[in-house]
């Protein structure tokens, strides 16, 4: 997946929205203001996504290309190589899953004009 792809995904997303809140390369991807995936869009080596923190140890000790989240609190956070052993189909997966997790942990008010906004 190439920055073309993973932007492309994260904004087909509903509700999503995208920023450099914190520099001019660190693009950052939120829905109802939470963030769910950043990715540094000057050297798109890797990027970084929320993660259930059990399925996050399975993962890294599943696929070499999926670390601790670096520069992330690392139980909450997963970074994905880009070049490695995770293919397409599973970053998409990781990236449905860091949504959703997001999504369930926003305010019930929040998530219920989330699905509205349909």
């Amino acid at each position: 997946m190439d920055i073309i792809q993973f932007r492309a995904y994260c904004l087909s997303k509903k509700g999503t929205t995208e920023d450099f809140p914190f520099d001019n390369k660190t693009l950052v991807f939120k829905v109802v203001g939470k963030m769910y995936a950043l990715c540094d869009v000057d050297n798109f080596r890797s990027y970084n996504l929320k993660c259930d923190p059990e399925l996050a140890i399975e993962l890294r000790e599943e696929f070499s290309g999926i670390n601790a989240g670096f520069h992330m609190n690392k139980k909450h956070w997963n970074t994905i190589d880009v070049v490695s052993d995770v293919d397409d189909k599973l970053a998409k997966k990781m990236i449905d899953q860091s949504y959703n997790l997001v999504v369930k942990g926003l305010r019930k008010k929040d998530r219920e004009k989330l699905m509205q906004d349909a």
